[in-house]
């Protein structure tokens, strides 16, 4: 296992995340001004996953409005997977999104991406829906939510 921790995302982080933004969705990746709006947004929370040089293993955001919030995106560098990253990332941001005041979470998860769901339904995410073709035109989108309890935690281990 690999030693990294999570922190919060700042704008010096913004290269080193768009460079895991572009290998990790080379079509879907977002633009470097969507992503620093993003890591400004005051009703927002990115963090990221750093390794033992400060090297950016992962990163994952988060939009509040209200009683709603939103994952927007999560990518794990493919040499860090299955280290417990995307988990611990999703999380946090879940209790941030709970500190806030919401009370339920959304995301949009590729729908050939089975690691991806099973790790959101392992978190509690039920589908309630599908954007058909939302992925470059393609692969279709599937919609999920998690009511979020007043209080409690979320499993941060991996089921085996």
């Amino acid at each position: 296992m690999m030693s990294w921790r999570a922190r919060t995302a700042t704008e010096g982080d913004l290269a080193a995340i768009m460079a895991l933004e572009r290998a990790v969705f080379p079509e879907d990746a977002w633009s470097e001004d969507a992503m620093r709006a993003e890591l400004a947004h005051a009703g927002g929370r990115y963090a990221v996953a750093v390794g033992e040089a400060d090297e950016v293993l992962g990163y994952a955001g988060l939009r509040v409005a209200g009683a709603q919030a939103d994952i927007q995106t999560i990518a794990v560098a493919p040499s860090a997977r299955r280290q417990g990253i995307g988990r611990a990332l999703i999380v946090e941001l879940l209790e941030e999104a709970r500190g806030r005041g919401a009370t339920e979470v959304f995301l949009e998860v590729r729908a050939d991406n089975a690691s991806a769901r099973a790790l959101y339904e392992s978190l509690g995410f039920r589908e309630i829906g599908v954007r058909p073709r939302y992925y470059s035109g393609r692969v279709d989108a599937v919609v999920m939510r998690l009511p979020l309890a007043p209080q409690g935690t979320f499993a941060t281990r991996r089921a085996d």
